[in-house]
């Protein structure tokens, strides 16, 4: 054990116990006095300037430790100093010697007071805020306090042998840097080549994560807007359901043949007719119309209503419309044409009877067969020429459409669609269609002639199956196709498109006769000899007896 562990007796004696007094009664009484008599400072506040709050309750007495032969004391004891050490006046009286600062006086003392090199110095475990082993200098090895290693830390400890404590130097090493300091609890320097790398206290870290989430939640919100923006158009938000109405203006739209309502909508949309397509189709399937091709007259910004009228033609003051169903005579078609354009039954007539003006062959009497049936819808003013232009060129696309260019050959198609549109059902128009040529060939049955009633009624000028014999053997009828062979002159009506599909491609068969035995069904039945075909009548006879007055 080194002698600096030794309580020195040799100082003052204690004049309440006729003892001499020891070192830590010397440092306590130059406490003492150096506070002006008031709480003693303890000794870590000399190393780290806090001043730690009193114990609660004063420490147990340490045991008490072993003590040992003073050495002899050589010359005069220095008085002791009347300001305690500051660690911060270390660097002031550090000199180039380790034995101490510049011009102080060497330590008293018998020379075994000095620790032999390799002996680490203890102090008492009852203070353990001073307890530090020492080093020697001069052969490196290192100084330690408990389990803390302090690397390249020299500590010359000068003391008077007589119990006055000497100032303490700290040399640091090149190594260390200037802002090391005296750890609070142990007293000593921590050591130069470690560096401590703080955790982030807990308030920074709640700032951190706040942040985060407040980002992330920035993030998600701008991203929420930008897809609104994105998907408005798509769901139609920003877009009102309706115009007030009545609108000004003028938007001419036309509706081809085949488009689709969700087409036309948007069309109308997109010209600023209705203020938004998906309201207008409701609007018009609410309304029960069907939409038909043609040329119609809007406004701008109408109400759907209104331009479901007008798409419907309920609004025919707006727009020159008319409907013409398949089957109609030339007068019936022309007469609806007036009552929808407003022209007169003369002027239309007198275009209807100059048929080569339309592109008809010269065999050709008038428009018979060619105003091609549906709804039609024309801006108001279109001249009637061009009405009927449109129509007849409506028929002419179909027969081109299937293979019949011949203007000549096109003629007799539409002969044969008129008959097929007035004899049969839709469903036999093609089984009617072969019928019809087969008996325009040589045969044993028919001898050429078509016998078709129909034929015969239209040139009667009447619409009822039953005429008498004599009629049925009139020749000065030249639609009568009992007394005159072949196709009549002219077609006997306006077929639809399903007609004369039929008729430019008629369906292969044997069939020379045909007979509709159910006016309420269309039910038509074909036989390939008249004794067959008689059969079939009987029961048309029978029908219309069932049904009095249908047969008329």
């Amino acid at each position: 054990m080194s002698p600096a562990n030794i309580d020195d007796t040799s100082g003052p004696l204690d004049p309440g116990a006729g003892r001499p007094l020891t070192r830590k009664e010397l440092r306590a009484r130059e406490k003492s006095l150096n506070t002006g008599g008031h709480d003693a400072v303890p000794e870590q506040a000399y190393e780290t300037g806090d001043v730690p709050p009193p114990p609660a309750a004063p420490p147990a007495a340490a045991a008490a430790a072993p003590t040992f032969a003073p050495h002899p004391v050589t010359g005069d004891v220095p008085a002791a100093p009347q300001t305690p050490p500051s660690i911060q006046d270390d660097h002031a009286v550090h000199g180039t010697s380790e034995e101490g600062a510049a011009g102080a006086p060497p330590p008293l003392g018998h020379p075994d007071d000095v620790p032999h090199h390799g002996e680490a110095a203890h102090h008492d475990d009852a203070a353990h805020q001073d307890e530090v082993h020492y080093a020697d200098a001069h052969h490196g090895e290192a100084a330690h306090h408990d389990d803390v290693p302090h690397q390249d830390t020299h500590l010359h400890h000068e003391e008077d042998v007589h119990g006055h404590y000497g100032s303490t130097d700290y040399h640091h090493s090149d190594t260390h840097p200037e802002s090391a300091h005296v750890d609070p609890v142990a007293g000593i320097l921590p050591a130069a080549s470690a560096e401590v790398v703080k955790r982030p206290s807990k308030k920074v870290r709640r700032r951190r994560r706040l942040l985060a989430l407040f980002l992330t939640l920035a993030v998600f919100v701008t991203a929420v807007a930008v897809g609104a923006q994105f998907l408005k158009p798509l769901l139609g938000d920003g877009k009102p359901s309706d115009f007030p109405g009545p609108g000004t203006g003028e938007v001419h739209v036309t509706v081809a043949s085949g488009e689709g309502t969700r087409s036309v909508a948007t069309e109308l949309e997109n010209q600023r007719v209705v203020a938004n397509a998906d309201t207008f189709m409701q609007a018009f399937r609410a309304s029960g119309a069907t939409l038909s091709p043609g040329d119609y007259v809007f406004k701008n910004e109408m109400k759907n209503a209104d331009a479901v009228n007008v798409l419907a033609g309920k609004d025919k003051t707006k727009v020159i419309y008319f409907a013409l169903s398949a089957g109609l005579r030339i007068s019936e078609s022309l007469q609806a044409i007036s009552e929808g354009s407003g022209a007169s039954m003369q002027q239309l007539q007198a275009l209807s009877n100059q048929p080569a003006q339309f592109g008809l062959p010269a065999n050709a009497k008038n428009l018979e067969g060619y105003l091609a049936p549906g709804e039609y819808r024309f801006p108001l003013g279109t001249p009637v020429k061009d009405i009927l232009q449109a129509l007849v060129k409506s028929t002419t696309d179909e027969l081109v459409s299937q293979g019949i260019t011949d203007p000549a050959k096109q003629y007799e198609a539409v002969i044969v669609a008129s008959i097929v549109q007035a004899e049969g059902g839709q469903a036999d128009y093609g089984d009617v269609a072969g019928a019809i040529y087969n008996r325009l060939k040589p045969n044993d049955q028919t001898g050429g002639f078509l016998q078709v009633d129909s034929a015969v009624t239209y040139g009667l000028g009447t619409r009822s199956f039953n005429f008498t014999d004599e009629q049925r053997k009139d020749k000065s009828n030249p639609y009568n196709t009992y007394a005159n062979p072949g196709l009549p002159p002219g077609p006997i009506g306006s077929p639809g498109k399903t007609a004369i599909d039929a008729a430019a491609r008629p369906k292969a068969n044997d069939y020379l006769y045909w007979v509709t035995v159910n006016l309420d069904t269309k039910e038509t039945k074909f036989a390939k000899t008249l004794a067959e075909h008689n059969t079939y009548v009987e029961q048309y006879n029978a029908w219309c007896q069932a049904n009095a007055g249908r047969c008329t």
